[in-house]
């Protein structure tokens, strides 16, 4: 008698269901990857180039005419000027020329040595100039009474302008420069300890409040909806209010905290919370946790309401304490959700910016990663190093994500 066994390998319907599967997530995975991958690459791409706010755009010639003298009568002597600039201070610009047609009834009498002059037409080749170059072109020109009847300006018909010039966001250049300026010294590594120092502290902080607000507001009571509202109010808030309202509260002149502190005779004098060291680093973290808290909350206390609460009339009844409870029941149940805050919270936290900077713009020991970012890239203007702080900090989070995959946690949902 011959053995059966489950077919193996995938039949003709599974192929054929296969290949439409991926037909219909192609439009999908494409828009995602345009979207994810596009700027990522350009990240990269801008991190190796020697790239400032001014090379953003392509050198150009700038050129602007008028004129200058008498043109109020016939035989008036008058001058054609043309002034040229490289609008790059450090790229030169190739094989630069310009053609112009000389209003009818200015008769030009000196044409310059790079210039001709055939009829009206004038044609400048000035070759190649380099950055930061100016340059002054006048010709000497006699008015005639067509020039008075036409009323046409020499700066009423633009010059065409021809040259060529690298860019140096598209050219064959790259250069580690950017990240030798990052890591240069001893200022990344502080700055890295602080941003270090917020994210865990504020991820850590904000699971820890959001779970006993959870542990408080899993029970029945009257005004229970009211409360639950008000836990949310930090996370709903527009960010721009409530930092300048930590702002208000904390101000070392006007600030209520300081106010409150001296009545009660805790200090002397008024305290600077935001503008001086460490006292600031820890103020933005407390934020963060009191900011974020509400989103932990929600999410864990979604998670306590869908456990079986067999369990726990059934420890109830076998004499466990509440924190038995807590301990054994409630915190296994937990830790497939707490890992996910966790995870999240972390790269939410290590990539904030807004927070910090509208608190204490980076000053006084709270110079995150991203507000290096900032700085580097618009404060600097070195867009090349901004973006290698960029790659930086992609760099972190790689790591810290294929380390907590791999270690911390397999928890359900991950």
């Amino acid at each position: 008698m011959s053995e059966t066994s489950p077919p193996k390998g995938t039949g003709p319907l599974a192929r054929i269901e296969a290949r439409l599967a991926w037909g219909l997530l192609a439009p999908t995975i494409t828009a995602v990857a345009l979207v994810v991958l596009l700027p990522l690459l350009a990240i990269f791409w801008i991190s190796v180039k020697p790239v400032s706010l001014a090379d953003l755009r392509a050198p150009e010639v700038v050129l602007r005419e008028d004129i200058r003298g008498d043109d109020e009568a016939v035989g008036d002597q008058a001058t054609i000027r043309y002034r040229l600039r490289n609008s790059s201070q450090e790229q030169p610009i190739l094989g630069v020329t310009f053609a112009d047609t000389v209003p009818e009834g200015l008769t030009i009498t000196e044409v310059d040595p790079r210039c001709t002059l055939d009829d009206r037409a004038l044609r400048c080749d000035l070759g190649d100039i380099e950055g930061g170059y100016r340059e002054s072109l006048t010709f000497p020109a006699i008015v005639a009474q067509p020039y008075l009847d036409n009323a046409l300006r020499p700066q009423d018909s633009a010059a065409d302008v021809t040259g060529s010039a690298s860019n140096v966001l598209t050219n064959a250049t790259f250069t580690l420069d950017n990240f030798k300026r990052v890591f240069d010294g001893a200022e990344f590594w502080s700055v890295f300890w602080v941003t270090m120092f917020y994210t865990v502290f504020g991820t850590i902080g904000a699971l820890l409040f959001g779970l006993f607000a959870a542990l408080l507001l899993n029970k029945s009571f009257k005004g229970q909806g009211i409360l639950r509202g008000l836990y949310l109010f930090p996370y709903v808030s527009p960010i721009i209010a409530v930092a300048f309202a930590w702002i208000l509260l904390f101000d070392p002149f006007s600030g209520s905290a300081n106010a409150l502190l001296i009545q009660m005779g805790v200090t002397q004098e008024a305290i600077n919370f935001f503008g001086q060291r460490p006292l600031a680093l820890i103020m933005v973290t407390i934020f963060e946790i009191w900011r974020y808290f509400p989103l932990s909350f929600l999410f864990i206390l979604a998670r306590m309401q869908s456990i079986d609460t067999d369990m726990y009339e059934a420890a109830d009844m076998d004499g466990a304490s509440p924190f038995q409870q807590f301990w054994a029941l409630s915190v296994p149940q937990l830790l497939g959700i707490l890992s996910v805050l966790f995870l999240l919270r972390f790269i939410w936290t290590f990539n904030k910016f807004d927070d910090i900077f509208l608190l204490t713009g980076g000053n006084a020991g709270t110079r995150t990663l991203t507000v290096n970012v900032y700085e580097q890239a618009f404060a600097v203007s070195n867009i090349g190093a901004g973006a290698a702080v960029a790659v930086v900090i992609f760099g972190c989070l790689l790591l810290f994500s294929a380390f907590f995959f791999k270690f911390i946690s397999r928890e359900e949902g991950l």
